[in-house]
């Protein structure tokens, strides 16, 4: 493929893919997300504040966990606008599968740390890694995977407390007795 092309259009499918993994985190689907990690991937969503208009933005990324520690990367370069904006304001929330909590998120820059954790982070990340990245992260050696990843930025989130509320996963799933209704209707028009 052509890489001018890729390069023009490749941001732009990324956001539309990262807006439609959003609503379907809020129309209650987290859990189906996540339903094939070996292939489609371990899904987070993290819910931060814009550094410079303080806005609320949610970016799905993919995750491993550790204990009481979650993992992601900021892939590629550590100069996306979502790394940033934790980077100003590490108080964050993230939507996970098994609930939607609260985490102070910091940058791993020990090197054992930082190795094995975003070697984890990728394996999770399923079809992505050696889509986008062009290697699979479970079989390349370490010397290779290090200068592979070399620009990649590795989060480590403490959570800290669960989260209930209006705004988060399953904000939308209200909307599932409507969207069953219009099928259900244009069923029996038929």
């Amino acid at each position: 493929m052509n890489q001018q092309y890729l390069e023009k259009y490749l941001p732009i499918a990324f956001r539309q893919f990262n807006r439609c993994m959003v609503y379907m985190w809020k129309l209650g689907l987290g859990k189906l997300i996540n339903c094939w990690p070996p292939v489609f991937g371990r899904v987070m969503v993290i819910s931060h504040r814009g550094r410079g208009t303080g806005n609320l933005y949610q970016t799905p990324v993919n995750y491993t966990e550790d204990g009481e520690f979650i993992y992601c990367t900021s892939a590629f370069s550590g100069e996306t606008d979502w790394f940033l904006n934790i980077l100003a304001n590490p108080q964050v929330e993230i939507w996970l599968p098994d609930g939607w909590y609260t985490g102070v998120a910091e940058v791993v820059e020990e090197s054992e740390e930082r190795n094995t954790m975003l070697r984890r982070v990728l394996i999770a990340g399923g079809f992505a890694p050696p889509l986008f990245a062009g290697f699979q992260p479970k079989t390349v050696d370490e010397e290779q995977f290090n200068q592979l990843t070399a620009d990649y930025r590795l989060l480590r989130i403490r959570r800290q407390s669960p989260r209930t509320g209006a705004d988060g996963p399953g904000s939308l799933a209200w909307l599932w007795p409507i969207i069953l209704g219009i099928v259900l209707l244009r069923k029996r028009r038929k």
